[in-house]
């Protein structure tokens, strides 16, 4: 899977993709940017489109197991869907952390211990062998 930390205003992110229990890549790129809307997102590659699609108002006829973040129009957005009722979408407190994906608990704790968002995902790679590679970070302009 992957780590996806936010707090003050950054996300950081790590570059590892995994199938089925082995590294694929430590060079993947998980910012997707679809008219001006910049997406994060962990679960399964292959529903990433599906994801993004239904965002913008095509529901996906087949289950999609996948969720994350959009940044839109300046605001942080966690965003998922649910077979039932397609697209959510839930804005979030920017004063708050966040932190999503396999390593997600050990990012929150690091956080909670005064980590930022890329401290964060560095502490997850460090336990959570579904995140590596090279941690990139993004600033989310109101």
């Amino acid at each position: 899977m992957t780590t996806i930390a936010y707090k003050d205003g950054v996300i950081a992110y790590d570059s590892r993709q995994t199938r089925s229990g082995s590294i694929v890549s430590d060079d993947c790129q998980k910012l997707t940017v679809v008219d001006g809307v910049s997406f994060f997102l962990s679960g399964a590659v292959c529903d990433e489109k599906a994801l993004i699609a239904a965002y913008f108002g095509t529901p996906s006829a087949a289950p999609v197991e996948c969720s994350g973040y959009a940044v839109d129009g300046g605001k942080l957005l966690m965003v998922g869907y649910d077979d039932k009722t397609g697209i959510w979408k839930q804005e979030l407190d920017p004063a708050n952390p966040d932190a999503i994906g396999s390593g997600s608990a050990y990012a929150l704790a690091a956080m909670d211990m005064g980590a930022s968002a890329e401290g964060a995902v560095r502490a997850a790679m460090k336990r959570d062998i579904y995140t590596g590679g090279t941690i990139r970070t993004m600033t989310i302009k109101a």
